[in-house]
């Protein structure tokens, strides 16, 4: 954490950290203690994502992953995963959960919209699920259990485990592998979203994904001066214009075929038009804008199982009700009307 604190204060931006952090002011646990006080920007205005604390890993045999330790083996019932419609970090563990066939096999509490005073709160809020594992009101609670001493960000999502009452890890790019991979034998289906012959491709795509896009509209939005915040919005729009390239004749972004790379930039793209191009400025064009980006996108929200688990008014709710350092009226807009379910043109593109 002191290593955390000191980058917060010399304005280094942390990589790496792939997790929902609420808002830009929500407050963290110092010493197991709630306290509002928060550290997200740098001396030089930009945003700062902190990274992730707990970083194990469930496998197979329960062998060790690449971080943390080991003991976190991969059994049906086990595990159990906190998330929020709004976040785009947790949705993507939402989606590779659906995709993979793993709802019976890995529980879920999802965080109520609009509740903010201490965090990720679980209520019974249209779209939220309780916290019927550990019956936590506030997800610091659960954070707490798993360290009753912790200092740090509380965030979605969070993978616990049921078996060792504890906090597995925090970082969704992580989850995401560990459900792609390690659950088959015990009930997942085949369907692979990280292929070993892609898997280079799939890391450089994500990184420039990352930094521009997924992490790139908070550097919008959580920028707190004009040149920290035009810096980021020209990266977000050039990156933009160069996927809007790349996919002109591919059909994903990938070797032809949907990977994890595809489900992480949806993520930001389904979340675009109706939150991050007003409440975060960035407002020099719509996805709809981009012909090739915008049919990319329906086609993806039209695949079976990913309209079932998306909900975009929860999404704006989200945003809007909790973010009021960046509008203060806390109102959610009526607008945009957005059809994701119009047609879309990428079966001209073959599959391969």
């Amino acid at each position: 954490f002191f290593k955390q604190k000191t980058a917060y204060e010399r304005g280094v931006r942390l990589v790496g950290s792939e997790m929902c952090i609420r808002d830009s002011n929500m407050g963290m646990l110092i010493d197991g203690i709630w306290s509002e006080k928060d550290k997200t920007l740098g001396s030089d205005g930009k945003f700062v994502r902190p990274d992730s604390i707990f970083r194990n890993w469930v496998t197979l045999d329960g062998s060790p992953g690449p971080t943390g330790e080991g003991g976190y083996k991969a059994e049906a019932g086990r595990y159990h995963l906190y998330i929020s419609h709004n976040c785009p970090w947790a949705y993507r563990t939402f989606i590779i959960r659906r995709l993979k066939g793993l709802e019976d096999i890995i529980s879920l509490s999802i965080a109520s919209p609009t509740r903010k005073e201490q965090g990720w709160t679980f209520t019974n809020d249209p779209g939220a699920i309780v916290d019927e594992i550990n019956g936590a009101t506030y997800l610091h609670e659960v954070y707490t259990k798993a360290d009753q001493n912790y200092t740090g960000r509380v965030t979605v999502p969070t993978l616990w485990d049921k078996k060792n009452n504890t906090i597995v890890t925090n970082e969704s790019s992580e989850i995401i592998r560990m459900f792609n991979s390690e659950f088959v034998e015990v009930g997942a289906n085949a369907i692979d979203f990280y292929p070993d012959k892609l898997r280079d491709d799939i890391n450089e795509i994500n990184k420039l994904v990352y930094d521009n896009v997924n992490n790139g509209v908070y550097r919008c939005g959580f920028a707190s001066t004009q040149d920290a915040y035009e810096e980021a919005f020209s990266k977000l729009f050039n990156t933009l214009d160069e996927l809007e390239a790349r996919i002109d004749k591919n059909r994903y972004l990938v070797g032809g075929v949907i990977t994890e790379a595809d489900w992480r930039l949806f993520s930001t793209l389904i979340r675009f038009d109706v939150v991050y191009y007003g409440l975060f400025k960035c407002n020099k064009k719509h996805i709809y804008d981009y012909k090739n980006l915008w049919n990319y996108t329906l086609e993806l929200y039209q695949h079976e199982g990913i309209a079932d688990i998306t909900d975009i008014n929860f999404i704006k709710q989200g945003y809007y009700a909790n973010m009021q350092r960046i509008d203060v009226t806390g109102f959610v807009p009526v607008g945009p009307q957005i059809d994701f379910t119009e047609t879309h043109d990428r079966g001209h593109l073959p599959k391969h």
